[in-house]
């Protein structure tokens, strides 16, 4: 998971080296955005299915390894077209990554409060490779240049290869052929379809706060880019401190009421944003928005697959798919009302898209009574 964390953040770290480097435009960079996800979409939804019938120990070997070409292929890119490939590589290892370990740990957790506090540890891993990519190159370009600071990086991607040579993992859910049949069948169930599209919300929350609150920061509250940026260091911190702590919360507490509880406050806290007239005060909201987005996404992976529990790796290929979809088209509907109107217009969509997510979650609590 911290390998996925470096490749989440790995491509917009980069970015404005890489555009000097390779001479390409801002259209060029958002096609790159566009292959990195459109590679991770596919591969997840491939996968599941391959999980339940073969087991997650070649994906963990295979997995990291696509990954570190890939930071390889980027490090060293002479083309546009070499790094092309290498994103493409990017986001089909990391898909995988996000996919595998995902599955491994709610597997390993059969009642449904464990199973949702080990995701939300197994989330703070996620955090601390979204955040090791930005500070060592803020903190080593001038000293090491980035090509040589991604080349540091490969190995420690390489470490779950490693292991998984040596680790005993659990056998697969299903022998046998792969059966599309079934994988429909699941797909169409009316508790997975509306955890789903709960995912579809929260997945395009979190891209779209964390990809416009600094330029929110900086365009219309006049902030300088130093506070705007340690305002999301301290989002993405809040988020992982929030997770260790949730760790724990959830051995007590059933995961269904404190989804509720975190949209409202995810929804408060995005209103609370818009009305906000000085930085400072939207600084302080933004980390308090991280606490509180943070029990959403691996709360609900937890709850849904305790509820299919032997199809774990194809619920999660659908379940993260669809969230994928909406990391994908919400911003882009965030920065199509962000240029007509304004950014602060902008946010409403992830408050709209916050109180939806509460209301999915009651409607997914009385399908699981009925079934």
């Amino acid at each position: 998971m911290f390998g996925f964390g470096i490749v989440m953040a790995l491509l917009g770290a980069i970015l404005p080296l890489l555009v000097s480097r390779l001479h390409f435009d801002l259209s060029e960079a958002g096609g790159l955005f566009l292959a990195m996800n459109a590679a991770m979409l596919v591969t997840t939804l491939v996968l599941g299915p391959v999980l339940d019938r073969f087991g997650i120990r070649s994906t963990m070997i295979v997995a990291p390894l696509f990954v570190a070409v890939a930071v390889a292929l980027i490090a060293g890119a002479p083309s546009s077209q070499v790094l092309v490939l290498g994103v493409i590589l990017l986001g089909a290892g990391g898909g995988a990554l996000n996919q595998a370990t995902n599955t491994l740990i709610a597997d390993l957790h059969e009642d449904v409060r464990a199973k949702n506090a080990a995701l939300n540890t197994l989330g703070v891993f996620f955090g601390f490779g979204a955040l090791f990519i930005p500070f060592t190159i803020g903190s080593l370009l001038t000293s090491l240049g980035m090509r040589n600071i991604l080349y540091c990086a490969i190995p420690l991607i390489l470490i779950p290869l490693l292991l998984s040579t040596a680790l005993r993992y659990p056998s697969p859910k299903h022998a046998g052929s792969i059966r599309l049949a079934n994988v429909i069948q699941l797909a169409r169930r009316p508790l997975v379809l509306v955890f789903a599209f709960l995912l579809f919300f929260e997945s395009g929350n979190e891209f779209t706060l964390g990809g416009y609150l600094s330029t929110y920061l900086t365009r219309d509250l006049q902030s300088s880019v130093t506070l705007a940026s340690y305002a999301l260091a301290g989002y993405w911190g809040a988020l992982m401190i929030a997770r260790v702590i949730l760790g724990r919360i959830l051995l007590k507490v059933r995961g269904e009421l404190l989804i509720r509880w975190s949209a409202i406050a995810v929804a408060c806290c995005v209103v609370a944003l818009t009305l906000a007239r000085t930085a400072a005060v939207a600084a302080g909201i933004e980390v308090l928005l991280g606490f509180c987005m943070a029990a959403i996404f691996p709360t609900v992976l937890g709850v849904a697959g305790s509820r299919h529990h032997g199809d774990l790796g194809t619920l999660f290929g659908i379940l993260i798919g669809i969230a994928l979809i909406g990391g994908m088209t919400v911003p882009w509907l965030a920065g199509q009302v962000a240029n007509e109107h304004g950014i602060r217009a902008a946010l409403w969509i992830p408050a709209v898209g916050a109180i939806a997510i509460f209301f999915f979650e009651l409607w997914a609590e009385r399908i699981g009574r009925r079934e």
